[in-house]
C-alpha cells in the first residue's frame, strides 16, 4: 500500500484537500452529536454542560410537532422521488436524440441555467407568477375569473415545492444521464433497428440496460438524502403557508436549535435524520447487490 501511495503521490496530494474537508467538517463534526445526551449551555461549553442521558431522544419521540415535520418531509421527499427523479433522464434522452449539435447546446444552456440561480431568486420568481398579486391572478382578475393564491395555499404547497425543484435542478441532473447515454454503443441501436425494434423497444432493451447501473447508483444516493428536501427553499416559503404545511425536519432543527436555543433537542432530530438516511443507503445497496447491480460499494 505504501509503495502504491508513493507511486501515486501527486494524485494523493490532489485528493488531500477534499479528504481533509470531509474529515474536519463531516467526521469531525459528527463528534458534536454528543450534545444529544446533554443539556447544552454555550457559556459552559460542550463538555461542562450537564448530562441528561436519553431525555432529548425521549422528548423527540413523544413530540407531535417532530412527527408532523417528519411526515411533511417524507411526503415531499416521495413526491420528489416520483416526479423529479425521472425528469433528468427524460431530458437527457431528448437531448441525446437531437441530431443538431447547435440545437443541443442551446437546449442544454437553457435547461442548465436555473441551477445557478439562488433559491431566493427562484422563490421570488414563483411568487411573482403564482402569488396573490402575481401575473396569473392579474390575468384571471382582468378576465373576470376567480383568483387563486397558489403560493399561500397549504394544500398546494407540496406540489409547488416539487415543481420548483424540477424547474431549478432538472437540467443540471441530466449531465450524468447524458454522459451515460454517450457511452451506449451506437451499433446496438442499429442492430435493434434492423431487427425491427421501434423507438420504445430500443429504449427498453438497449438504452435502459446500458444506463441501469447509473440509475441505480443515483437512486441509492438520493435515498441517503431523502429527508433533506431543501432547507433554504422551505425556510423561505414556510411563513406563507405556516408550520402546519411548511415545517420539515431541516426547518424544525433550525427553529429548535438556533432560534429557541434548544441545541440538544435539535441535535437529536438531526441525528434521527442522519440515521434514517444511513439505514436506507445500506438497505438499498444490499438490495442492489441481490439484483445483480454494483451499487455504491461492495
Amino acid at each position: 500500500m505504501w509503495h502504491r501511495l508513493a507511486r501515486h503521490r501527486v494524485l494523493v496530494l490532489l485528493m488531500l484537500p477534499g479528504l481533509l474537508y470531509f474529515l474536519v467538517f463531516h467526521y469531525g463534526a459528527f463528534l458534536g452529536n454528543v450534545v444529544v445526551l446533554k443539556d447544552y449551555v454555550p457559556f459552559d461549553g460542550l463538555w461542562a454542560s450537564p448530562w441528561t442521558g436519553t431525555a432529548n431522544i425521549s422528548r423527540m419521540l413523544g413530540d407531535p410537532e417532530f412527527w408532523h415535520a417528519t411526515w411533511n418531509t417524507v411526503a415531499i421527499a416521495l413526491l420528489q422521488l416520483v416526479f423529479f427523479f425521472p425528469v433528468p433522464l427524460g431530458i437527457a434522452l431528448l437531448l441525446h436524440s437531437l441530431t443538431s449539435s447547435l440545437l443541443r447546446r442551446f437546449v442544454q444552456s437553457v435547461v442548465y441555467l436555473p441551477h445557478f440561480l439562488s433559491w431566493v431568486i427562484v422563490v421570488a420568481l414563483f411568487q411573482q407568477v403564482l402569488g396573490s398579486t402575481g401575473l396569473l391572478n392579474s390575468f384571471l382578475h382582468d378576465a373576470g375569473l376567480h383568483t387563486v393564491d397558489i403560493i399561500g395555499s397549504p394544500g398546494a404547497y407540496k406540489p409547488l415545492v416539487v415543481a420548483e425543484v424540477i424547474w431549478k435542478d432538472a437540467g443540471w441532473g441530466t449531465i450524468i444521464f447524458l454522459a451515460a447515454l454517450m457511452n451506449v454503443d451506437e451499433q446496438s441501436y442499429e442492430a435493434a433497428a434492423i431487427d425491427g425494434a421501434g423507438p420504445w423497444r430500443r429504449f427498453w432493451h438497449v438504452t435502459l440496460p446500458a444506463i441501469r447501473p447509473v440509475v441505480v447508483l443515483l437512486l441509492i444516493m438520493r435515498l441517503g438524502d431523502i429527508l433533506s428536501v431543501g432547507f433554504e427553499q422551505m425556510l423561505l416559503q414556510r411563513p406563507s403557508v405556516g408550520p402546519e404545511a411548511g415545517e420539515v425536519l431541516d426547518t424544525f432543527v433550525f427553529w429548535q436549535g438556533l432560534v429557541n436555543g434548544d441545541t440538544g433537542y435539535a441535535a437529536a432530530a438531526g441525528l434521527f435524520k442522519g440515521l434514517v438516511g444511513a439505514v436506507l443507503v445500506f438497505a438499498a445497496n444490499k438490495i442492489a447487490h441481490r439484483l445483480g447491480e454494483q451499487g455504491i460499494y461492495r
